[in-house]
Parts: structure tokens; C-alpha cells; sequence
């Protein structure tokens, strides 16, 4: 926009049981260089009123309405199409995964402790797994159940240094 025109915006979101309905109002507004908008500020205005008194201060020689702007829009969106944004997308996904997250459950081995401090254990028992089925040739989805676990209690930065340690063959431990 030129620097003498101002672009006003107002988004509202009001929510129905059926409907969502989006209502976008959009106005240009030509300045006079010779105008002030903000007044003096005062502590008992918010700053909706301030800018208001700043326009009203102005008069009329200030403010005028593009001719030529666009009419002030209304658009209304169903609830289908707000779900067509990517934004509600990401947040199904994330609500998805947040269905299937799973933490760890009760571990007989460790009836006293927090589960938390059993990350390297699990951690080691899903590789050891890993290593002994695939040696048997037989299959390794019950492993999966220490991955799950290790996954929902060790900091992921911890299993990538893991990994990587594994893949350079310094990992501390014996699996």
C-alpha cells in the first residue's frame, strides 16, 4: 500500500453448533498528511478508544474512504470448508497422534520405582530382542512393545545419541 493509505482489517470467529462463520471486514482509508492519529494518551482509554479519539480529533478533512476501495466483505464458511485449511489439518493430525499416544505401563521388573529412570533398560531389552528374533529368523513384533516404551520415556535426543553411537559402535552397553 502507498504510504498514505492505511489498510484496516477485522477478523471475527463465531462458532454455531451446525456452522463457523468467518467475518472479515476490510476498509482503506486515505490520511492527510497533516494528521495525527494519536492524541495525547490517556491511562483510562484502551487503545481501541484512543485511536478512535485520535480519528474523531482529526475531523473530517483527515479521513475519507477510498472511492475506489473494495466494498466491505462478509464470508461465511461452513465447518467442511474450515477443514479443508491446512491449519485445522495439522491440528487433526495432531489430535490423531494424540489418540494413539500411549505411555509406558507397569513394569513388574521395576514395582518401586519411576518408570521414567528405565528408559536405558528398556532401551537395551527392545535391541537385545531385536538382535535374538533376527538371529531365529522369526518374527519381531513383539520387540515392538520395549520400542513403545522406551520411545514414550527416554528424551528423544538420548535415543538419537544412541543410535548413533550403535551405528559407530561405541555404544556403552551389551546388546
Amino acid at each position: 500500500l502507498p504510504h498514505h493509505l492505511s489498510l484496516h482489517i477485522t477478523l471475527s470467529l463465531s462458532h454455531t453448533h451446525t456452522h463457523a462463520h468467518l467475518h472479515t471486514h476490510i476498509q482503506y482509508v486515505r490520511l492527510s498528511s497533516q494528521c495525527d492519529l494519536r492524541p495525547p494518551y490517556r491511562r483510562d482509554r484502551t487503545a481501541r478508544q484512543h485511536l478512535r479519539a485520535g480519528a474523531r480529533a482529526c475531523g473530517a478533512r483527515c479521513l475519507s474512504v477510498e472511492r475506489d476501495s473494495p466494498p466491505r466483505a462478509k464470508v461465511t464458511l461452513s465447518s467442511s470448508q474450515l477443514t479443508a485449511t491446512e491449519d485445522v489439518k495439522m491440528a487433526e493430525d495432531i489430535q490423531a497422534k494424540l489418540e494413539k499416544y500411549r505411555t509406558a505401563p507397569f513394569d513388574a521388573r521395576f514395582p518401586n520405582q519411576n518408570q521414567t529412570r528405565n528408559c536405558w533398560s528398556n532401551y537395551l531389552d527392545y535391541h537385545r530382542c531385536q538382535k535374538a528374533l533376527d538371529a531365529k529368523g522369526v518374527d519381531t513384533a513383539p520387540c515392538d512393545w520395549y520400542k513403545r516404551v522406551y520411545k514414550s520415556l527416554c528424551p528423544i535426543s538420548w535415543i538419537q545419541k544412541w543410535d548413533d553411537q550403535r551405528e559407530e559402535g561405541t555404544f556403552p552397553g551389551k546388546i
